[in-house]
């Protein structure tokens, strides 16, 4: 895990005995049942667990969309109680604004902070750099590939200076190769920046390769079946770490105590 002095011991998100029921209709449904999770500073924590089980609803409530029926989520010893300004939130949708340039998607939560125009430009070119969009500052999002416009998405929340960083399934339509160029730019900028990440997948591969942690969700109501702790050394080689023994073991590992929990569910 990457630390920032003593700072790493504290946790950012406490999870404490939270649960959460919908209603739909007439109908009451649980997507979450007593989940309790912490996640330290500068730590990347993978969620995984079957489609619908509730993962997205603790990312949800983490970012202060909605509150929980049960229980409370902290951030940074303080409760969340409204939108959570701290985060930022990648979802599978990259969002961004079809009338607006590059360099105006990017820089729009600055306008929405009354930042002025030109300071906020300056600072959304640096963004733009740094994900390496140079030279598609002026295009617009249907003129951009699907790697460029998750790109945006990820110097739009670097530009709002998200200290975590709640990423829902951002990179699941995109083909391998992409994929696996998003996975480098993500392990980068965070240990550049430091920033706490929690990580909703379905793809193991991609849990094992990016965290430090995986949790591990059962079906629905989600509660955690399990953790596993990533052992591997960073940096991370995104191309070549999934053919070292150790992460074969590790996926093996967790590979098992899903499916072991998943037939027992079903008995």
């Amino acid at each position: 895990m990457r630390k920032r002095d003593d700072e790493a011991l504290a946790g950012m998100i406490e999870i404490q005995n939270v649960s959460k029921t919908f209603a739909k209709g007439t109908e009451l449904v649980e997507a979450v049942r007593d989940i309790s999770l912490e996640v330290a500073t500068g730590e990347v924590v993978a969620v995984i667990g079957p489609s619908g089980c509730g993962k997205s609803t603790l990312l949800n409530m983490t970012a202060g969309l909605y509150a929980p029926t049960h229980g409370r989520i902290v951030y940074r010893g303080s409760a969340v109680a409204d939108v959570n300004t701290s985060v930022g939130y990648m979802t599978q949708k990259d969002n961004l604004l079809p009338w607006r340039t590059v360099r105006d998607n990017i820089a729009f939560p600055l306008e929405l902070a009354g930042v002025g125009r030109a300071e906020r430009l300056a600072k959304a070119d640096r963004a733009i750099r740094r994900v390496g969009l140079d030279g598609f500052e002026t295009r617009y999002p249907h003129e951009l590939s699907g790697g460029m416009r998750k790109r945006a998405s990820l110097a739009r929340i670097l530009l709002y200076g998200a200290e975590t960083m709640l990423l829902d399934e951002p990179f699941a339509a995109l083909d391998a190769q992409l994929r696996l160029a998003m996975h480098d730019l993500v392990l980068g900028l965070a240990a550049e920046g430091g920033q706490t990440i929690v990580l909703v997948t379905h793809d193991l591969v991609e849990a094992v390769t990016l965290a430090d942690r995986v949790v591990a969700c059962t079906r629905r109501p989600a509660t955690i079946a399990f953790e596993q702790v990533i052992d591997l050394p960073r940096p991370r080689d995104v191309l070549n770490v999934r053919f070292e023994a150790r992460f074969k073991a590790l996926y093996d590992a967790i590979w098992d105590r899903l499916r072991r929990e998943y037939q027992e569910e079903r008995l």
